[in-house]
């Protein structure tokens, strides 16, 4: 009886361990649909409701959080998941790097009761610093809320290293995040790449991962780009 009871017990753990696994892969592939989603509907926003075509054109870098919800927060502040990317040497968008977001302060800017945000990091100070696994909006470099509609340019930031945008029912407008820390989110890291990567390796683009979701990102932000570029 004792045997039956302790092999029934090692069965159950071990179905437990496979379940939990393909939960989180399904969560890092939800959370890449999710960021997907955010980038097509940046570009399909209305021309004055839409993050300028200057500033897809000009980004080195892209972070994604979407569906943030109102609420839904840690003990301590408010938290989140977050897909980003940058351009690499040969101009191509690396493979989308993971990471999770504390401290975003639920302004006036950002209504409602969930949101999409939007970081798109402007310089080299912001690329190297997110490249490094960890940077705080508005501490490490210079932040700002981006300017709205197709027309707009860039430099209406004032040349900040990174321009905040929040979306809510497919309008964009310009967010302040100061404050916020974005963080490589190991674990999902790890259920992309099948092993432990630094932020760098995959943001300059040495790492690649072959999972379709992810690529599904990059090509949605490359589209992205090549819509600006064509307005």
């Amino acid at each position: 009886m004792k045997y039956k009871i302790t092999i029934g017990m090692l069965a159950l753990g071990l179905a437990t361990l496979a379940w939990a696994g393909q939960s989180n892969e399904n969560a890092a592939d939800a959370e890449l649909q999710r960021a997907t989603e955010t980038v097509q509907h940046m570009s399909s926003a209305a021309p004055d409701k839409g993050v300028p075509n200057d500033v897809m054109q000009k980004a080195k870098c892209v972070a994604v959080i979407p569906r943030l919800i109102k609420g839904a927060f840690v003990v301590g502040g408010e938290h989140g998941d977050g897909i980003a990317t940058c351009r690499t040497s040969n101009g191509e968008w690396s493979s989308p790097a993971p990471f999770s977001v504390s401290g975003v302060s639920w302004g006036p800017q950002i209504g409602g009761k969930s949101t999409d945000l939007m970081m798109f990091i402007m310089n080299d100070e912001g690329m190297n610093d997110l490249m490094r696994g960890h940077i705080k909006v508005g501490a490490d470099v210079s932040a700002a809320a981006g300017p709205v509609g197709r027309s707009a340019s860039a430099d209406a930031g004032y040349k900040a290293g990174i321009l905040t945008y929040s979306s809510s029912k497919g309008a964009f407008i310009g967010a302040s995040l100061n404050g916020a820390e974005l963080n490589k989110d190991g674990k999902v890291t790890q259920q992309l790449y099948d092993k432990d990567v630094s932020f760098s390796d995959i943001l300059k683009g040495d790492v690649h991962t072959q999972n379709a979701d992810a690529q599904a990102f990059i090509n949605a932000i490359q589209n992205a780009k090549e819509t600006a570029q064509v307005h």
